[in-house]
């Protein structure tokens, strides 16, 4: 058990993250700040593997998430818990290319009031087909970039509210005003392409390749 205990404890404490945005440290910051029966949706993609790394949950039916590797489903699993639990908070994580699988269900949450928080982690990239590229390819990407549309100005003309910030320090302030806004809100974390996995940055995987 003290084995065991030992591998979580290092599993969950927060690594070194690339870049201005510091992922991890801003999971930590949302845990406090979110009471114990909030909401977290994710949908499938190597972004879901920072806030399952160190954003835990304390409640059952916490946490929402495909099983079957759906692109596209944080939105729509936060505008039905928010609907069914409108007491809670719920907060949608999702990235640059899942966003744009459901996109217009912004307009479901404006046209029926949903006021989730919906946390776009942009680093224009399918993130799990280029670990499979640099993995299966030698690195030899191909359709993996992604050329993306301003995600706040996006949710504002939806008539949602909509942030973006680049720094850690940003992200608190901006997340409150979202929580605030009496409507649903956007967030857009605006993060480097080495922000690839919770485990390792792209770098990092590139060199293990190499070896």
């Amino acid at each position: 058990m003290q084995t065991l205990r030992a591998t979580y404890l290092q599993e969950v404490t927060p690594k070194p993250c690339p870049g201005a945005l510091d992922v991890p440290h801003l999971m930590g910051c949302l845990r406090e700040r979110l009471p114990e029966n909030a909401i977290v949706t994710n949908g499938v993609g190597a972004y879901a593997t920072w806030s399952q790394r160190y954003f835990p949950h304390y409640q059952l039916g916490t946490q929402l998430g495909p099983i079957s590797g759906t692109m596209g489903y944080s939105r729509p699993a936060a505008i039905t818990a928010k609907l069914l639990h409108p007491d809670r908070p719920v907060v949608c994580f999702v990235d640059d290319g899942c966003f744009q699988m459901s996109s217009e269900e912004l307009a479901t949450a404006v046209q029926y009031g949903v006021n989730i928080v919906i946390i776009v982690f942009n680093n224009n990239l399918y993130g799990p087909i280029r670990i499979h590229e640099e993995n299966r390819l030698a690195g030899r990407a191909h359709g993996t970039d992604l050329v993306n549309p301003d995600f706040c100005a996006l949710a504002q003309a939806y008539g949602a509210h909509g942030e973006a910030v680049t720094a850690t320090a940003d992200f608190m302030p901006a997340f409150e005003r979202c929580l605030a806004a009496g409507k649903p809100a956007l967030l857009e974390l605006s993060i480097s392409q080495e922000v690839i996995h919770a485990r390792y940055s792209l770098s990092e995987l590139r060199a293990r390749n190499k070896r």
